[in-house]
């Protein structure tokens, strides 16, 4: 799906909860759509966006991504920087993908197979209780971090 279906998908979510797509809220979007990968923070956003949009604010940036992850159109997430970050949530599955955090660098890799449907199957047949979201992170290190600290790690620990 290129972005423009994205953006046409979202305005549609937006549209049927009763919202519009205002040019700010298209803008805010936007660049989430073309830094999908990189799990921006808030702020990260709000400078991308300026960089077309220079008479937008802070707090309209901040009050879009608030209301994108009410929708549960992004998910808010915080992956142990003290940074909110927000991620789109694909339509590829049912819950949210999971991810790869490296606990050295800082590098992050996105995982869309779901591995927790057998878990969340059993816990509906012996307790009764229905998922309805789940996220998994997986922190550690990975075995090519070029970054020194991640290597001096690794050589203590091996």
């Amino acid at each position: 799906m290129n972005l423009e279906e994205q953006l046409e998908k979202i305005k549609r979510k937006l549209m049927s909860s009763g919202f519009k797509l205002t040019s700010q809220r298209e803008a805010t979007v936007r660049v989430l759509l073309q830094h999908e990968a990189d799990h921006l923070g808030a702020e990260e956003v709000f400078m991308r966006v300026k960089e077309n949009n220079p008479e937008i604010g802070m707090a309209t940036v901040y009050r879009t991504l608030e209301l994108l992850a009410d929708l549960h159109i992004v998910e808010k997430m915080n992956f142990g920087d003290g940074i909110a970050r927000f991620d789109l949530r694909g339509d590829d599955h049912e819950h949210m993908h999971h991810h790869l955090i490296c606990a050295v660098c800082g590098k992050l890799k996105e995982i869309k197979d779901d591995w927790l449907l057998e878990l969340e199957q059993r816990l509906e047949r012996e307790y009764g209780f229905t998922v309805l979201d789940h996220r998994l992170d997986f922190t550690g290190k990975y075995q090519t971090c070029t970054n020194v600290d991640c290597k001096r790690t690794r050589k203590a620990v091996s």
